[in-house]
């Protein structure tokens, strides 16, 4: 059984999440970086001092942490266990049928749905690419779970990318919201994440969490995990 306050402690959780405000912002800071409380009002279309009320009661109840420089306050998630319940309370949804409304909002829904970050992991399609060409490879074992194979472990460390990282596992299932699929997360998803974005193979769409492939990439994914057709 767990603590006997658990229900409570559930509640509050949940309460948390159940305002539309807070809960859009929670799925801005999934992009990984730190925001401002400013630039948190404006995403959610609220007043600064709405926005600050909600970044205090979600700071207080665990889910986001502070961070100071100089005079500036930002905000991000606690840690990624609180992206891995976002993304995983998002996949299990039902799936939204109505079409964005407008261009632009159906362009930037179709971005996401390409490809994004999820916290510090890659996400949508080309997330889900990504998982599955190193399962094709024998790098990564879904059998029983997320695992990497022996073989896994070598070809990250060939590549140059370090597997220590504390307590956090180091390949985890994600379920991706738009795919319905899993996409690779934990310590091994980060690194190649932040490996991709460092050799320019992928870049941000403007300020949000959507990320696209570019020409470079697209040969890399091609050569390193036979990935083609990917944007």
């Amino acid at each position: 059984m767990g603590p006997v306050n658990a229900p409570s402690s559930l509640a509050r959780l949940a309460a948390l999440l159940a305002d539309e405000t807070r809960a859009a912002m929670c799925l801005a800071l999934l992009d990984g970086r730190a925001w401002t409380a400013g630039e948190l009002a404006r995403h959610a279309g609220v007043a600064r001092s709405t926005a600050t009320e909600h970044l205090h009661r979600l700071t207080a109840g665990g889910l986001l942490a502070e961070e100071r420089q100089g005079r500036h306050r930002y905000v991000r998630l606690a840690d990624p266990s609180v992206a891995a319940l976002l993304e995983d309370m998002s996949a299990r949804l039902a799936p939204d049928l109505s079409r964005p409304v407008g261009l632009r909002a159906a362009t930037a829904s179709a971005a996401l749905a390409r490809g994004r970050t999820c916290y510090d992991h890659l996400a949508g399609r080309l997330g889900v690419a990504v998982t599955d060409a190193l399962t094709a490879r024998g790098l990564l074992d879904q059998t029983g779970g997320f695992a990497l194979t022996e073989a896994g472990r070598a070809w990250m460390a060939g590549q140059g990318l370090a597997l220590d990282g504390g307590k956090r596992p180091v390949a985890r299932g994600c379920l991706d919201w738009t795919e319905r699929r899993p996409h690779l997360a934990g310590i091994a998803g980060a690194r190649l994440c932040e490996r991709f974005m460092a050799r320019g193979w992928v870049a941000r769409i403007g300020s949000g969490r959507a990320v696209r492939v570019t020409p470079d990439g697209r040969t890399a994914l091609a050569d390193l995990l036979g990935i083609d057709g990917v944007d």
